[in-house]
């Protein structure tokens, strides 16, 4: 029959029912699953007859090497029909999909992407914030500061001083560069900031700050340990007035998601 058929597919920021319909489909159908180590189980809990197989990668910890992860996608599609390769937020943002996709074009392996929702909209939306405004923010950059062993250097801050608004990944724990680089790009150190940890989960918590801040939040908020994204633009002055509560209480203050 040849080769099955690669979906890498978006996860989601967090929440299992923020799945699109087609991504939870396939997870129903899947023989196989590669699988991020963010995914929450109740999504993974979807590919009830696949094999899962979990190829996360997470800073500091140990990850499965790239490469392994491309001759996997390719040796499981030789032998079964419906692969998933399950990646948080979206496949195709901060998601290697371009080196997957590289593999599998060259093996000669049929595939297809499944947008999902990234962590950048999932933030905003629950901050009730529009990443963009009339006549305030008509321009969005999503970056982050991480550059891998023997790679060029990461221009990112420049962009992100373009942009009416910006979106952080990955960079709580480089907190203080990151206002440095962005200080020295022209950015006001006044410039309204947000962290949100865990977007669209329960446990989910957001600091409200000014960028001259940002560096203080890595020793204040130890608890700090799902994915988080910074949120940069004058987008967020409206949030301000959080700035000055002490941490422990914006993070009681914080709503719980209400399931019906």
């Amino acid at each position: 029959m040849g080769p099955g058929k690669v979906y890498l597919v978006g996860a989601g920021p967090g929440a299992p029912d923020l799945l699109t319909l087609r991504a939870a489909e396939l997870l129903r159908r899947a023989d196989v699953v590669f699988h991020d180590a963010l995914v929450h189980p109740d999504t993974i809990a979807l590919a009830a007859k696949a094999e899962r197989v979990a190829v996360g990668k997470r800073c500091g910890r140990h990850s499965t090497a790239q490469r392994f992860i491309n001759k996997r996608l390719v040796d499981a599609a030789m032998k079964h029909a419906v692969v998933v390769r399950l990646k948080g937020g979206d496949p195709m943002l901060f998601g290697r999909a371009h080196e997957e996709i590289s593999a599998l074009r060259e093996a000669g392996i049929a595939f297809e992407v499944v947008p999902g929702v990234t962590a950048a909209l999932a933030a905003s939306a629950e901050l009730g914030v529009s990443l963009t405004r009339r006549g305030l923010a008509r321009s969005v950059a999503f970056l982050t500061p991480r550059v891998g062993a023997g790679e060029k250097p990461n221009d990112w801050a420049r962009a992100a001083a373009s942009a009416d608004t910006a979106v952080i990944y990955m960079g709580v724990g480089e907190a203080a560069a990151i206002t440095a680089s962005l200080v020295e790009c022209g950015v006001a150190p006044s410039t309204p900031v947000v962290v949100v940890e865990n977007a669209s989960l329960p446990g989910r918590q957001r600091f409200a700050m000014t960028l001259r801040d940002l560096p203080g939040v890595a020793v204040a908020v130890r608890g700090i340990a799902g994915p988080a994204v910074i949120l940069l633009g004058e987008v967020y002055s409206e949030l301000q007035e959080e700035a000055a509560t002490p941490v422990a209480e914006v993070r009681r203050a914080w709503p719980r998601r209400v399931r019906t």
